[in-house]
């Protein structure tokens, strides 16, 4: 305030400011830098994540950090997501109820789908994916270069004798779903099948939501060099989206955490980025 030929208290007084706020000077953490660099290191990896999922991502690793600390380094290191497409509406009938079937409980409804990729080849192979809709939980990823429906009671049979049966099953209309053989197979069990309205994703939000992350996060982001390698790496992805990845309808936490006691290699191996390159994959067919 010298160079002006006014002193600190004057001027802090036309301005309206405290003069403690003239003298106040930053003090910086201890563990900015490192917190700074954990989170860069988590964006690098996990480019689809915002700063509340990687928030609660160092929480779990420990660090004592909050969403407002989280988003000022985010600002600062320029960090960003990229825009998404818009959210749709779901369809409504004309008396405020909606067609959609809600989930109660886990294992209450069951949804399935399929998604396509191409491995580097230019060929396509497609993925069967189930999904809880309670517990957001994926029940199964199966990868083939076809997939018809033989194949989705393959899948469906093995879940059931191992998880449980689902009291409803929804669905799209392709031919797979709607088939007699497999709508009768599933009428002997007693499950009840939910068709969607042709043309109506929204109706199946919850497996087009996951499919959206699984190809967002894992398969925009990878060149699958043969079918093997695609099935592992989804397969990876698909244990780290169970037992890692924060979930925002959950709280942030992930569908089927698993404790690091006493579960091995299997969740070593879940706790691995999923981007991370597989070395033993080097050389295949």
């Amino acid at each position: 305030m010298d160079c002006l030929g006014v002193s600190e208290r004057r001027a802090c007084r036309v301005l309206g400011q405290s003069r403690a706020t003239q003298r106040y000077l930053p003090q910086g953490r201890d563990d900015e830098t490192p917190l700074t660099r954990r989170i860069i290191e988590l964006a690098c990896v996990y480019g689809r994540y915002g700063t509340p999922r990687i928030t609660a991502m160092l929480r779990r690793e420990h660090w004592r950090v909050n969403h407002k600390r989280v988003e000022r380094i985010w600002r600062s290191e320029g960090l960003k997501v990229p825009h998404r497409q818009p959210k749709r509406g779901r369809l409504w009938l004309n008396d405020g109820s909606c067609i959609r079937l809600r989930p109660e409980r886990k294992d209450h409804v069951w949804a399935y789908d399929f998604i396509t990729a191409r491995t580097h080849d230019g060929r396509p192979f497609r993925a069967l994916t189930v999904v809880d809709e309670f517990t957001r939980e994926c029940l199964a990823i199966d990868v083939a270069r076809n997939l018809k429906g033989d194949d989705v009671l393959e899948r469906l049979a093995w879940l059931f004798a191992t998880r449980g049966v689902p009291a409803h099953l929804r669905s799209d209309n392709g031919p797979e779903f709607t088939s007699r053989m497999v709508r009768d197979w599933l009428g002997r069990i007693g499950v009840k099948t939910l068709f969607i309205e042709p043309g109506s994703p929204w109706e199946n939000g919850y497996v087009e939501s996951f499919n959206g992350k699984l190809r967002d996060e894992l398969l925009n982001g990878e060149i699958f060099y043969s079918l093997r390698e695609a099935k592992v790496l989804i397969e990876r992805w698909r244990r780290h989206y169970n037992t890692v990845r924060p979930h925002s309808s959950l709280g942030y936490r992930p569908p089927a955490p698993e404790t690091l006691e006493g579960v091995g290699e299997a969740a070593s191996a879940a706790l691995q980025p999923p981007h991370q390159p597989l070395q033993h994959l080097d050389g295949l067919p």
